[in-house]
C-alpha cells in the first residue's frame, strides 16, 4: 500500500511536469518502473497527439513484442504480461486521429526477476528474524520487508542471498514477512507473506564472588520467559554444567579458588523456543596468601618489607598493618610499607585481589621496628677529665651503643644496657656524642648528635717579654678550645687586663720597679673561663733616674749625683754622650765620677737604673760642657824692638782668647777671636812669661801656661858712619843695658856689599873701602846666642865724600825704635 501511494505521488510530479512541457515539439521516453511482468514508461506529451503507442520488444529473446495503446491526453502507461529478468525495447509512438506517426522515440531496460517464495522464516535472536527463500534467476538481490502486526513498525533490508535475517526487531513480536528479487531493471512483486515471532531475550547476567569457592548469578526477569537455562564452564577445562531453573538466582558452589569460569544464560518462552544467549565470565576470588618474611629495611626512610607466597588468580596483593599503613603490588610477591615509625610493635597481613574481589586475610605476622634514638642525650662532667654520655631510655631496646667522637677524628665507643657510658674527656675539646639503641630489627638508622665542649686547657709554653719599662708583652702556645684569652697583671688592688683571640698580649702603663702577678685566662662561649691557670710573677723595669747636679772637680773629671728611685740592689749606669766619644760611670749609690773628659767637649749626661729584669728609661739629660782646649802651640815673633805678634793654634771648644806676656819690666794683653795677636810696649833684652787663656762661647775658661819669650836684644843707637885717615870707613853706635852681644854691621853700596861682625864689648866696626865717594845703607844689629842678628833693627843711610872730609853726611835713618 505504501508502495502504491509513493507511485501515484510520482505520477502526479509527472503530469505537472508533462503539462509545463507541452510546448515543445520533440517526446521524450523513459522507464518509470519495472516488475517481473510489467515495465511502466512516461513520456513528455506531444502537440496534436490524439493516442500514443508503446510497443515492448525483447531484445535478446525470439518473443513476440507486446502493445499498449493510450490516448492522447495520457503521458504514462505501463506495458504486461512480458517475461521475467527480460530486456526490452520500449517504443513510444505519437499519433494522430489518422493513426499517423507524428513522433517517436525508445528506450531500453530490464524486468525484474520472477517474484521469490519464502520456504520458512524462524528467530534465534530477540532482534531478529531470519528468513530462507528460494533464489531467481537473473537476481542480484533480494529485499526482504518485516511488518510488525500492529502496524506500528516496517523494516526493509537488502540481502544477497537465502537466507537473510532482517534485524532491529523487537523481543517476543509478531511480523509479516515478504521477499523481493532485484535486478538492474528493478525489483519484483513481493511474495506471499509469512508469519514469524522473535523470540525472548537473553538474561543479563551479573556474577560476583563472594568467596574463593564460589560464584552467585543474578538476573532481571526477562519477560514472556517461562523458563530459565545456565551452563557454567571453567577457563581450561571441558566439563560444563547445565541448571535450569525458574528463579532469578543461581549459587554455584564448590569451585576453584582464583580460577575464571564463563556462564551462559538462555530464556525459554512458553513454547520452549530458546531466546538468545548470553555468556559471562568471572573469576573466583584468590585464596589467602601466606606472609613468609616480614624484614624491617635501612635506607634514609626507615621501611617493612612484606614477602608473601603467590596465589592463583590474584591481580594485586594487598598488605597492610595493625596501625593502618599499606603497600600494595601488582607483579612481585613483596612491596614495602615506606615510611613505618621506629619503636613499632604490630602485625602485618597481606590480602589478594582480582576483579571479583578480595580474598580472606592472611595471618598476621608480628613485626617490631627498630628503636627510635633517645629524645634527649646530655654529657655530665662530674669533675675535669672524666666525662659521661646520658641519654633518656628508648623502648624495645636489648641494648645500646655510645660513640664518642673527639673533634681531632679520635673516636670511642660503649656497648651497655645501661643508659649512661663513662669517657675521658680532656680540656679544649669538643667531643660529637650519639647513641644508637639496638634490638632484633637493628640499629636505629639515624641518632641525634650532641655537642659538648670542655674548658680550655691553660696556655703552655708562656712568655713574658719586657718589651718597655712600662710595658709586658705575654706570649704563649694557641690552646685549643679557646676562643678568647683574658690577660691580667695584678699588683696589690691595682689589676690590668686585655682581652684578645690572639695567644699574644701587650699590658701596658704598668708601674715601673714592680711585681706584677700576671695570669692568662683562656674562654669559650660554651663553657666560659678556665679560671685555674696558674699566675707569674713579673717584675717591671726600674725607674728611671734623675740628675740632681754635676760638679767638676778638675780638668777632666765631674762628679754627677742622682735620684736613687729603685730597690738598693739596682745597678746605675750615668753615660755622658759626646760628638765623638761617649763616657760612662757605674754606681749603686748616688753619685760617681766621669773621668778623663777631654777639654772643648760638649756632653748629654744621663742616668739609667739596670736590674736583673731589664733596664730603666734614660732619665731626663743634662748638657755637660768641659773648658774648651789650650792651643796645642803658640809662637811669638818680635815684629819690632818694641812689638810682638803672638800667634797660636786653634783650641777646640774656645771662641775667643785672652793673650798676656809679662815682665818685671812690664806686660801685654790682648784678648781677640782670632789665633793671632799683635802686642806692643815689648822691653827688649826682656824674658816675658807667656799666658793664653781659652774662653768657650758659655764662659768656660782654661788657663794655658807656654815657655817664656825673650825679647830681642836692643839695636845700637847713635849710629854713625865717617872715613878714617887710612881710607876705611868706621861704623861706630852706643848701646843700651850691657854689652853681652855680639854686633853685626851691613853696608850696602852701589857699587860693593861690606859686612863687619864685632865681638861683645866693642862699639865700632872698621870696613875697608874700595871705592869712595859712594852712599851706603848701614845696618847695625846684636847677634842673638843663637847666632841670629837681630832683624828689626833699622837701616841709616849715608853718602860718604872722597878723601878731604872726615865725616859722612847722614841721608836718612829707619823708623825710629824704641831707645
Amino acid at each position: 500500500m505504501r508502495t502504491t501511494r509513493l507511485n501515484m505521488l510520482k505520477l502526479l510530479l509527472l503530469l505537472t511536469f508533462t503539462e509545463i512541457c507541452a510546448a515543445q515539439n520533440d517526446i521524450t521516453l523513459s522507464v518509470f518502473t519495472v516488475t517481473s511482468k510489467s515495465m511502466t514508461v512516461q513520456w513528455s506529451g506531444y502537440t496534436g497527439a490524439s493516442s500514443y503507442k508503446i510497443t515492448a520488444t525483447p531484445k535478446n529473446t525470439p518473443e513476440q513484442p507486446v502493445f499498449a495503446h493510450f490516448s492522447g491526453n495520457v503521458v504514462m502507461g505501463s506495458v504486461n504480461s512480458l517475461s521475467p529478468n527480460t530486456m526490452y525495447i520500449m517504443q513510444l509512438e505519437a499519433m494522430d486521429n489518422a493513426l499517423n506517426v507524428l513522433s517517436s522515440a525508445d528506450t531500453e531496460d530490464t524486468t525484474a526477476p520472477e517474484v521469490p517464495s519464502i520456504e520458512q522464516a524462524y528467530s534465534k535472536n530477540s532482534d531478529s528474524i531470519t528468513v530462507e527463500f528460494t533464489e531467481v534467476s537473473g537476481a542480484t538481490s533480494y529485499i526482504l520487508w518485516a511488518q510488525s502486526q500492529t502496524g506500528d513498525y516496517f523494516s526493509e533490508m537488502v540481502v544477497s542471498s537465502s537466507p537473510g535475517t532482517v534485524v532491529k526487531l523487537k523481543p517476543f513480536t509478531d511480523y509479516r514477512l515478504s521477499v523481493m528479487s532485484v535486478n538492474s531493471g528493478g525489483r519484483s512483486q513481493p511474495s506471499y507473506p509469512i508469519e514469524a515471532r522473535t523470540v525472548v531475550m537473553a538474561p543479563k547476567l551479573n556474577t560476583t564472588s563472594p568467596n574463593n569457592a564460589s560464584i552467585v548469578v543474578t538476573w532481571p526477569p526477562v519477560e514472556n520467559a517461562v523458563l530459565y537455562m545456565l551452563c557454567i564452564i571453567q577457563e581450561g577445562s571441558s566439563s560444563r554444567v547445565k541448571l535450569n531453573t525458574t528463579d532469578t538466582m543461581v549459587n554455584f558452589n564448590g569451585l576453584a579458588a582464583g580460577t575464571t569460569y564463563c556462564i551462559k544464560g538462555t530464556a525459554l518462552d512458553s513454547e520452549s523456543r530458546a531466546g538468545d544467549d548470553l555468556t559471562v565470565c568471572q573469576i573466583t576470588r584468590p585464596t589467602s596468601p601466606d606472609v613468609t618474611l616480614v624484614q624491617v629495611s635501612t635506607g634514609r626512610s626507615l621501611g617493612v618489607a612484606v614477602y608473601w607466597m603467590s596465589v592463583q588468580g590474584a591481580e594485586n596483593y594487598l598488605a597492610w598493618t595493625t596501625n593502618g599503613q599499606n603497600c600494595t603490588s601488582t607483579v612481585d610477591s613483596y612491596c614495602y610499607i615506606i615510611p613505618v615509625e621506629c619503636g613499632q610493635n604490630h602485625s602485618v597481613s597481606v590480602t589478594a585481589y582480582n576483579i571479583a574481589g578480595p580474598s580472606s586475610p592472611s595471618q598476621p605476622a608480628d613485626y617490631i621496628t627498630y628503636p627510635c634514638p633517645p629524645e634527649n642525650i646530655w654529657v655530665e662532667e662530674p669533675e675535669a677529665g672524666n666525662c659521661s654520655v646520658v641519654w633518656d631510655s628508648v623502648p624495645l631496646v636489648e641494648y645500646y651503643i655510645a660513640f664518642i667522637k673527639r673533634d681531632d677524628g679520635t673516636e670511642t665507643s660503649c656497648n651497655t644496657t645501661e643508659t649512661t657510658c663513662q669517657f675521658s674527656c680532656m680540656c679544649g675539646y669538643t667531643y660529637l656524642t650519639t647513641v644508637f639503641p639496638y634490638n632484633k630489627a637493628g640499629s636505629s638508622p639515624y641518632a641525634d648528635v650532641r655537642n659538648y665542649t670542655t674548658i680550655p686547657c691553660c696556655p703552655q709554653g708562656l712568655t713574658i717579654q719586657l718589651v718597655s719599662t712600662e710595658t709586658l708583652e705575654i706570649m704563649w702556645s694557641p690552646v685549643k678550645g679557646a676562643e678568647l684569652y683574658q690577660t691580667t697583671a695584678a699588683q696589690t688592688n691595682n689589676v690590668i687586663h686585655c682581652n684578645d683571640t690572639a695567644p699574644v698580649c701587650a699590658l701596658s702603663d704598668l708601674t715601673c720597679n714592680t711585681a706584677y702577678s700576671v695570669t692568662v685566662t683562656p674562654c669559650s662561649e660554651l663553657r666560659g673561663c678556665n679560671h685555674t691557670c696558674t699566675p707569674h710573677t713579673q717584675e717591671t723595669a726600674p725607674c728611671a733616674p734623675e740628675i740632681l747636679n754635676m760638679t767638676q772637680t778638675n780638668n777632666s773629671t765631674f762628679r754627677i749625683q742622682i735620684t736613687t728611685p729603685n730597690t738598693p740592689n739596682t745597678n746605675y749606669t750615668i753615660k755622658a754622650i759626646g760628638r765623638y766619644a761617649t763616657h760612662t760611670c757605674q754606681t749603686t749609690n748616688s753619685s760617681c765620677e766621669l773621668t778623663q773628659l777631654p777639654c772643648g767637649s760638649s756632653y748629654e749626661v744621663m742616668a739609667i737604673a739596670i736590674t736583673t729584669v731589664g733596664r730603666s728609661l734614660p732619665g731626663f739629660s743634662k748638657t755637660l760642657e768641659t773648658g774648651p782646649c789650650c792651643p796645642i802651640y803658640v809662637n811669638v815673633t818680635q815684629v819690632t824692638q818694641a812689638m810682638t805678634n803672638v800667634t797660636w793654634s786653634p783650641g777646640s771648644g774656645a771662641r775667643s782668647y785672652l793673650t798676656s806676656l809679662t815682665s818685671p819690666r812690664g806686660h801685654a794683653k790682648c784678648h781677640t777671636l782670632d789665633n793671632h795677636c799683635l802686642m806692643g810696649c815689648i822691653t827688649c833684652g826682656t824674658n816675658y812669661s807667656v799666658h793664653l787663656e781659652a774662653i768657650s762661647s758659655t764662659g768656660h775658661k782654661s788657663e794655658c801656661k807656654y815657655h817664656g819669650f825673650s825679647s830681642g836684644a836692643c839695636c845700637p843707637t847713635s849710629v854713625k858712619l865717617y872715613r878714617m885717615p887710612n881710607h876705611s870707613l868706621r861704623v861706630s853706635w852706643r848701646s843700651l843695658g850691657p854689652q853681652t852681644h855680639n854686633h853685626t854691621v851691613e853696608l850696602y853700596g852701589t857699587g860693593a856689599n861690606y859686612t863687619c861682625n864685632v865681638p861683645a864689648g866693642s862699639k865700632f866696626c872698621d870696613i875697608q873701602e874700595r871705592t869712595c865717594g859712594d852712599i851706603y845703607k848701614v845696618v847695625a844689629a846684636p847677634v842673638g846666642q843663637d847666632g841670629i842678628k837681630v832683624s828689626f833693627c833699622q837701616p841709616r843711610r849715608y853718602s860718604i865724600p872722597c878723601p878731604g872730609s872726615n865725616a859722612g853726611m847722614l841721608i836718612s835713618r829707619g823708623r825710629r825704635s824704641v831707645d
